[in-house]
């Protein structure tokens, strides 16, 4: 908790107010050259504001919000009238803007809960960057309780290094979703290769891409 409290002094000091690319760029140079944050970083945010260009969604949601980093991302990148959800286990690592509900909890209890307590019906776009171990659980949670719009894009980081190859098995072979994995390195540290995972399920009723 210290690091992240340490990383906010210094985007405090350094970035522009109310501008959120220079509040990433800020974030950035902190974890290039002071210390490393386990966040979305500058390499897989571009293929991230990519895919929201590309899909427009008015209903995002974000499944571990962190130092906030993704949140600012999604949030800066969203078209007029949307909303982002985020759901982080510790409320210390919220981060909230305008556009942003903050949902306090572990989200294997938050999703069950999405439509009746938050007013989600569904959504568009997920974006997963929380406990690795837990994708594959919270992406059957979302189907159980058909929080997954048809057409929708789930967006996963991290999914080689540190990995979770559970997750990416059943996107690849349950026969649901159209599945990829956009190569890339981890996040301030080029020589360690990672990947961001896209895709879409392809059942008759809701077809869907998992990225």
């Amino acid at each position: 908790m210290l690091l992240i409290q340490r990383a906010f002094q210094y985007v405090l000091a350094h970035a522009i107010p109310g501008d959120p690319h220079h509040i990433l760029q800020t974030f950035d140079q902190w974890c290039y050259h002071c210390e490393h944050l386990s966040c979305l970083g500058p390499d897989k945010g571009r293929i991230v504001e990519r895919v929201l260009l590309e899909r427009a969604p008015l209903r995002v949601l974000e499944l571990g919000t962190y130092c906030g980093y993704g949140t600012v991302l999604l949030a800066q990148g969203l078209p007029p009238g949307a909303r982002l959800y985020t759901i982080e286990g510790n409320p210390r690592h919220a981060a909230v803007a305008e556009k942003v509900e903050l949902i306090v909890g572990p989200s294997e209890e938050v999703i069950p809960h999405l439509r009746e307590k938050h007013g989600l019906m569904n959504a568009n776009f997920v974006f997963m960057d929380h406990w690795k171990r837990s994708y594959l659980r919270d992406l059957r949670l979302l189907e159980s309780h058909q929080l997954l719009a048809e057409g929708a894009t789930i967006l996963a980081d991290n999914v080689l290094f540190p990995g979770a190859p559970h997750f990416l098995q059943y996107a690849k072979t349950c026969g649901k979703y159209h599945c990829k994995v956009h190569r890339a390195s981890l996040e301030y540290f080029r020589a360690i290769p990672d990947g961001i995972s896209p895709g879409s399920e392809i059942a008759p009723r809701l077809p869907r891409e998992i990225s």
